[in-house]
């Protein structure tokens, strides 16, 4: 079965996905030994560490000493091009000081929200009540036959043949267009947020072994519905979730960090 559960989460934690893995660039100096020097200016052990843990992330492997050799060239290539074009006046061109500035603020915001949960850690009993409000939020799940045609006229007909007793799976093998005829309309077990709407409401409306009192309109033509059955989705062992709870209480957290610092600040929107 499919799991809808923390379906948000598979995108990235927004208030922690800023540039706090790049290098300040506001701020070249870094701290630490020299690993070379370019044009008499020393390249900090610390910094190119950082250059290679964000192409090891990027690629998401290992880096190998070899490759580490080739990134040190890499690296040493970035810093005469940059003194090139700092010798070119490239820092006083307005869009490059918004750059800079803008990579500056996301690596001070990444590493103090980073610094401020550190200092609010996430605590057990905060886990259980926001995993309980995930499950109770988790959708009902449906499983329903269809028969789909193109005209009205014969979806009508079908249904009160049905109605009459006829049998619905037979009835789908022999006169539905959808490829789910062939198994005698089976649609097997969906959320209803899974169908286009006309479907999805009508679903909604009917009770397991009930079927349309009309046929229902959507773009893929007239459906004759009938639901089998219904259950609330299973939910998944709170310890093979946590990690993802974790996730999501950390960012009400800092949401309610960053409203706080809001509501004491002095704000004035000149657009």
């Amino acid at each position: 079965m499919k799991s809808h559960f923390l379906l948000g989460l598979v995108l990235p934690l927004t208030l922690l996905a800023g540039c706090g893995k790049a290098a300040d660039s506001a701020n070249p100096s870094s701290s630490g030994p020299a690993i070379a020097t370019v044009n008499g200016k020393p390249v900090s052990q610390s910094e190119f560490d950082l250059y290679v843990e964000n192409v090891q992330n990027q690629s998401k492997r290992p880096i190998s000493a070899e490759e580490k050799s080739t990134l040190l060239d890499q690296f040493i290539s970035m810093q005469l091009a940059a003194e090139a074009a700092e010798k070119e006046g490239i820092t006083k061109d307005t869009k490059v000081q918004d750059q800079l500035a803008l990579a500056r603020l996301n690596v001070i915001v990444d590493s103090g929200l980073q610094q401020w949960l550190e200092k609010h850690p996430v605590t057990d009993e905060e886990l259980r009540p926001e995993y309980d409000a995930q499950v109770a939020q988790m959708p009902k799940e449906y499983h329903a036959r269809h028969i789909l045609v193109d005209d009205q006229a014969k979806a009508e007909a079908i249904t009160k043949q049905l109605q009459a007793g006829g049998d619905f799976a037979k009835a789908a093998e022999k006169s539905s267009k959808d490829p789910s005829g062939k198994s005698g309309g089976d649609l097997g077990w969906f959320t209803l947020d899974t169908m286009v709407k006309p479907f999805a409401d009508a679903v909604a409306t009917l009770e397991p072994g009930q079927m349309t009192a009309a046929p229902v309109q959507s773009q893929f033509g007239w459906h004759i519905i009938k639901l089998e059955d219904s259950r609330v989705s299973q939910a998944p062992p709170f310890e093979e979730v946590k990690d993802r709870v974790k996730m999501i209480v950390q960012r009400k957290k800092l949401q309610n960090y960053l409203d706080e610092l809001r509501k004491g600040a002095k704000i004035e929107k000149k657009i």
